[in-house]
């Protein structure tokens, strides 16, 4: 029988220190040609209403492949209970055996997600950043601004969101953050989007949006954008006219951009072409790819690929066998 871990065991043994390195390693693999990534599977639920994501992959001569399945049902916080769950397997490339279970309850999603919003930053944001902008209150929300504190060194963060009490909610629990003590980062709400866009120069959104929240008008130049809610047909966080007003837009991978997230609606209302996006392994491995100036907009879609769970995994696999 395979190994089960929890949640519990999983938080001991990842090494978030290195996540970053390993999860830019895996884009660089990705665009290398060196990873299978089947399509995504999506299910949805509408009473209650509910998705699941299934992906899947492996990366060539490695000693594992991997399958994930993440799942999100937004009523449960009225139960009392999370709204994500999940799981991801581990199996022998050798033999095909399922090594390992990991129940991660989708926290290992969260931490790869973020992980890569700080990848996208590290070669993306312009060299001066003063303030960091976060649209969304989720938790990935939360997790990108601490991530983003490994690889931006700024001295304030704007966060907006529909909700003003959660908005508050989360600037009050994120002063208390190790992360963002550790790198003396001021946190406030601000009233608009407009108000957090004017001086935020790196600015995430996190959110469910099936409409614009951040639009080209917004958007000064020298600014970086990271857009990672949009993983499923329907949503989109950035008015199409941005992605054409952006010097370079970047994906974690355009074959799945290209169908969803934030790159398909700029190429539906022909802001963008397939052809003008670059992928962001191709960024880490290439930097002339990416930012070439201080002026430059840029746009990191992000809608997460399996390399990045194969990558998270395989920390944790390797970490429990030298346990």
């Amino acid at each position: 029988m395979p190994d089960v871990l929890s949640l519990d065991a999983i938080r001991s043994l990842l090494d978030s220190e290195r996540l970053v390195d390993e999860i830019e390693a895996g884009f660089v693999l990705y665009s290398g040609g060196r990873v299978t990534v089947p399509p995504v599977g999506f299910l949805h639920f509408d009473n209650p209403p509910g998705d699941v994501h299934i992906k899947y992959g492996s990366v060539t001569d490695d000693e594992y492949w991997v399958l994930k399945v993440a799942s999100g049902f937004y009523e449960n916080p009225k139960l009392g209970l999370s709204p994500s769950d999940g799981v991801i397997l581990v199996f022998s490339q050798r033999t095909g055996a399922l090594e390992l279970v990991l129940h991660d309850r989708c926290w290992l999603t969260d931490m790869r997600t973020a992980a890569a919003g700080a990848v996208a930053a590290r070669h993306l944001a312009p060299s001066c950043v003063d303030q960091i902008g976060v649209i969304g209150t989720g938790v990935q929300a939360r997790m990108q601004l601490e991530m983003l504190c490994s690889v931006v060194e700024a001295t304030s963060a704007a966060v907006w969101g529909r909700n003003r009490d959660k908005v508050e909610a989360m600037v009050e629990d994120l002063s208390r953050s190790e992360q963002i003590l550790a790198a003396g980062l001021s946190i406030r709400a601000v009233a608009s989007v407009e108000e957090l866009a004017e001086h935020s120069r790196v600015i995430v959104t996190a959110t469910s949006a099936r409409t614009p929240v951040l639009l080209a008008d917004h958007v000064q130049s020298g600014t970086h954008i990271t857009a990672m809610g949009s993983d499923d047909d329907g949503k989109q966080e950035l008015e199409a006219a941005l992605l054409g007003k952006a010097d370079r837009v970047v994906a974690d991978s355009v074959a799945q951009c290209s169908e969803y997230g934030e790159c398909v609606h700029g190429i539906e209302e022909g802001s963008i072409s397939r052809s003008d996006i670059v992928e962001l392994g191709a960024v880490v491995a290439n930097p002339h790819l990416g930012r070439t100036s201080d002026d430059q907009i840029t746009v990191a879609d992000l809608t997460g690929v399996a390399v990045q769970d194969i990558q998270i995994a395989k920390m944790i696999a390797r970490a429990r066998s030298e346990s």
